[in-house]
């Protein structure tokens, strides 16, 4: 479950450049001109509501969702939404911050965190190969587990390929409703070439990740994840759909570009191909709630923390310009000085979600219901999220309640 931007690999497995720029915009309805939806007495979120009605109207998005929650220097509350477009095309209905989606990548996060936890608790070593704990995984072609560590792999510098990029990802539609297993998922990678770059952004880490959880606990990394991290912090929405292609519950519906160029219903989709690296569903209540918990602490004790936040140089040609990358966490920088911390997620079927906290401490959580197709989109969907976490409403934009 990968997230790179502007990665041909991706963009061919994510269907992104299915068709010529034309061809997508030709077959994209038009968009719902429903203005932003913002609490007035939170403030006017003017630059917020301005960001996501570009990525609706000029991005041809059907739908995005803004959630923002914590300290607010001039706003007139710490909670607020914004909202534009429709959660389903068919019937129209308005899009919302409440719907459930799938988070594609941000389930690294989580992944991460539980991989920590057991460090802390002496149960592995970041610095240990592989091999410890999965004799004999990873072998042949040039791949030799006892030289990776578990933290080359939460950092993705561990040299393996994401199997996402093989051939038969170039149309994932006609895979989605397969089975896979983690193990032949892993397979398949070890099969492709290696990396050019030290640092490449492959969903195979995580799953190897899983695996190691598992050879640890002597329980499914789902399991492990649930058990210490959806379960304690009462994420209610958040829940992994196994085979189930439907998701349970309500929820935004989510489109993407087929390789004829019509845009086509992604929603039901087997994700057993994301894994511990890809396959939740949560909601944006949900995933501020985990990433507020995560980087104040209650998580992990402080040194584990410190060491998820501990960055490498981000190839910008698989996430965005200025990203690094720590043990499941990204950091980009903002405009307003500072950085955020969080994560990005991409599925094929056209979900896409970040989750980030700032300097302040306030976090954000962005939802679209389709996958941007140009580079402009990604880069006006980044634009909302540094919206969200650097707007200060003048006190002449603010109403009172």
């Amino acid at each position: 479950m990968a997230i790179p931007l502007r990665s041909p690999a991706l963009r061919r497995c994510t269907a992104l450049a299915a068709g010529a720029l034309a061809a997508v915009l030709l077959a994209a309805p038009p968009a719902s001109a429903r203005p932003p939806d913002a609490s007035r007495a939170c403030g006017t979120h003017e630059a917020v509501r301005r960001a996501v009605h570009r990525l609706v109207t000029e991005d041809r998005i059907a739908g995005v969702a803004v959630l923002a929650d914590g300290p607010a220097p001039k706003a007139g509350c710490a909670r607020w939404t914004v909202t534009d477009g429709v959660a389903d095309l068919r019937t129209g209905r308005p899009v919302n911050a409440t719907d459930r989606l799938r988070v594609g990548s941000v389930t690294k996060t989580f992944t991460a965190t539980v991989v920590l936890q057991l460090a802390a608790e002496h149960r592995l070593s970041l610095d240990a190969p592989v091999e410890r704990y999965l004799p004999g995984l990873i072998h042949g072609h040039g791949y030799d587990g006892r030289r990776i560590t578990v933290r080359r792999l939460l950092q993705h510098t561990s040299g393996l390929p994401d199997y996402l990029e093989a051939p038969e990802w170039e149309h994932p539609e006609a895979l989605r409703h397969r089975h896979f297993e983690p193990r032949e998922l892993i397979a398949r990678a070890l099969r492709l070439p290696h990396p050019e770059r030290s640092w490449h952004y492959a969903t195979t880490n995580y799953v190897v990740a899983g695996l190691i959880v598992q050879a640890v606990t002597g329980h499914s990394p789902e399991a492990e994840i649930t058990r210490r991290v959806i379960v304690p912090l009462g994420l209610r929405d958040t829940y992994w759909p196994g085979d189930d292609p439907r998701i349970q519950g309500p929820h935004s519906r989510s489109y993407f570009t087929d390789a004829e160029g019509h845009r086509v219903d992604g929603t039901d989709w087997n994700m057993t191909f994301g894994d511990v690296g890809g396959a939740l569903v949560s909601t944006p209540d949900d995933l501020t709630r985990f990433a507020t918990a995560l980087l104040g602490g209650r998580l992990l004790p402080l040194a584990q923390l410190a060491e998820m936040r501990r960055t490498v140089p981000a190839d910008p040609d698989r996430i965005w310009p200025g990203a690094r990358y720590g043990l499941g966490l990204i950091s980009t920088p903002l405009s307003c000085g500072g950085a955020w911390w969080g994560h990005a997620g991409t599925v094929p079927g056209g979900h896409r979600s970040l989750v980030a906290v700032g300097p302040g401490g306030r976090s954000v959580a962005v939802a679209l219901n389709e996958t941007p197709a140009t580079l402009q989109a990604e880069l006006d969907f980044l634009d909302a999220v540094d919206k969200a976490l650097c707007e200060e409403d003048s006190p002449a934009e603010r109403t009172t309640a």
